[in-house]
């Protein structure tokens, strides 16, 4: 495996405990650093934190704050610096990553590869 360059910061907001530890240990072993959180309202407590990630993969559909409501939120607080990567199982992913603003989606249940191909393409990052 190869780290990415350089060094990256991905959020990761997902509310299923299994695909959060499997994705988050994938990423790690990769190279990047990485925050979760799962729901909403707790990435954007850890946005307000600590420093900006380059990248946000998101859960559509979790508790107490789901991915339209974290997405809107999102905007209206830091704008669209922060590209997006919607996760969904959703047989309408496309639209649900367009209708929040997402630079693209990945369709679960993902292959690995599948996910850090995603990750690769918008690597680089926040937009100043």
């Amino acid at each position: 495996m190869t780290s990415p360059e350089p060094l990256k910061r991905i959020l990761v907001i997902e509310d299923d405990e299994d695909i959060l530890f499997a994705v988050t240990q994938l990423l790690e072993l990769e190279g990047y650093e990485v925050s979760t959180a799962t729901n909403g309202a707790i990435a954007l407590d850890l946005l307000q934190q600590n420093e900006l990630p380059d990248l946000i993969l998101l859960d559509m559909i979790m508790p107490v704050m789901d991915g339209w409501k974290f997405a809107a939120a999102l905007h209206q607080k830091f704008g669209t610096c922060i590209p997006v990567l919607v996760m969904t199982a959703a047989a309408n992913a496309a639209e649900r990553a367009r209708d929040v603003g997402a630079a693209g989606w990945v369709p679960k249940p993902f292959k690995i590869e599948e996910l850090i191909e995603r990750i690769k393409e918008h690597s680089n990052g926040r937009k100043s």
